[in-house]
């Protein structure tokens, strides 16, 4: 018998149409449901940093809105209309064909009507992603891969230039102000960054991607599929990093490792290194009676959150301010086969410190192990929406970072770097205080 899930974190894989959405003047056509794509929109942008429209609206994406109709005769001439009436009437510069549950089961072959748009004007591309198949990481890693498979082509190579992979768009409520944060660290140590998703890219930053020198990948397992099909297809060579870089500990890690995989100057490196450090621990020493003399936290913290961001404020909270680890867990169904990779990197803290890490997708099971946890003071709990009421129970300080965060309006705040660092640290300290009072 299935087990019930209890407190959702993602969506079906048809929330890939977000990933489209943020691709700048590209446009997802549904081929699912009515309501299919407001939900889901709902569900993973609207109550997620308060994520809501962009060039074109959930409430307006071209779909097929099929029927018992089309469940009967087949969507396929339903389809084909749609598509048709988008590329007269949207002003859009690329348009990504999204099957849905219904129409997968039914067997549209939605290949083969889109095949038939081949020299259309403006490009179209299509990608199963019915909600069976999994959630919306899923569904992201397979619209990246039907780009590089229907629409990336061979060309020259451009000395530097890179191609930053990182958090999934809009399930990440901080996807663009990270992306961009990371684009200005490789700019600092005279690299070219190619960040594909957010405004002032689109289809100019989709044509680079084959031009790159090598692709980075900065997740704990999300993309590595995709990038190794670039490698395969291009022959560009890839770098995975697999922690998103908070604070300065990791940080200068990553920018050493990126260095050197790039062929940097070391003095370089070490220059933008230093200037950041400085200017890092400038802050700290102004606020270092708040850190030592603030009775209203204790030294232990909980994440409930993907692998990305239970990994990345680990460390950081850690390896730059001293805090202890209880249980983390990673709550974006982590398929098994990256498992233990994701494991091992809660191993590789300072101090030989390593933190326990349970993968698991239901909310209640782990509100009901903390509740039956032993907290010396009121312990960190980073989380999302679903977590504020344990952290009230355990007498805890909460702070939201990971789907669904309902509370707070995320324009471009990151927590990447050396600023993301000193953010995440308000954060964190602006609710403590509030206790302290």
């Amino acid at each position: 018998m299935p087990d019930i899930i209890d407190q959702p974190r993602y969506v079906c894989a048809l929330g890939a149409s977000q990933t489209v959405q943020v691709i700048e003047r590209a446009v997802p056509i549904l081929h699912a449901g009515p309501g299919c794509g407001t939900k889901l929109a709902a569900a993973l942008a609207t109550s997620n940093g308060g994520q809501s429209s962009g060039y074109i609206s959930p409430q307006i994406y071209p779909s097929t809105n099929i029927s018992e109709k089309e469940v009967i005769f087949g969507g396929e001439d339903k389809l084909r209309e749609t598509i048709e009436n988008s590329l007269k009437v949207l002003d859009a510069d690329f348009f990504v064909v999204l099957s849905g549950c219904v129409t997968e089961i039914v067997g549209d072959d939605v290949r083969e009507v889109v095949s038939g748009f081949k020299g259309s004007e403006k490009p179209v591309i299509y990608a199963e992603t019915a909600g069976f198949k999994g959630n919306n990481i899923l569904g992201h890693e397979l619209v990246v891969q039907a780009i590089i498979d229907q629409y990336l082509k061979p060309a020259p190579v451009i000395d530097k230039l890179v191609n930053i992979w990182a958090t999934v768009p809009v399930y990440d409520p901080f996807w663009y102000g990270n992306l961009k944060q990371l684009g200005i660290l490789l700019s600092e140590i005279g690299l070219i960054p190619n960040v594909i998703f957010g405004p002032g890219n689109g289809v100019k930053a989709l044509d680079k991607i084959p031009r790159a020198s090598f692709n980075l990948l900065v997740s704990p397992w999300v993309g590595l599929k995709n990038i190794k099909s670039l490698e395969e297809k291009f022959g560009t060579p890839y770098l995975h990093y697999p922690v998103l870089p908070i604070g300065p500990y990791e940080t200068g890690k990553f920018l050493r490792t990126v260095g050197k995989f790039a062929g940097v100057d070391l003095n370089l490196i070490e220059s933008v290194i230093k200037k950041h450090e400085d200017e890092f621990y400038y802050f700290i020493e102004r606020i270092a009676d708040i850190l030592l003399e603030t009775r209203e936290v204790g030294r232990r913290f909980v994440i409930i959150a993907d692998s990305n961001y239970a990994l990345a404020a680990s460390r950081f909270l850690v390896n730059d301010m001293g805090l202890f680890p209880s249980k983390q867990y990673i709550v974006e169904d982590t398929p098994e086969e990256y498992q233990d990779l994701v494991r091992e990197q809660f191993k590789d803290y300072k101090y030989g410190i390593s933190a326990e890490v349970e993968f698991t997708t239901d909310g209640g099971k782990i509100h009901e192990e903390l509740r039956n946890t032993h907290f010396p003071g009121r312990p960190i709990v980073l989380g999302s929406n679903w977590d504020k009421t344990i952290a009230k129970e355990l007498n805890g300080h909460y702070v939201g970072i990971s789907m669904p965060v309902t509370e707070r309006l995320v324009l471009d705040r990151s927590y990447v770097g050396y600023q993301g660092g000193l953010r995440l640290l308000e954060d964190i300290y602006s609710v403590v205080l509030e206790y302290a009072i």
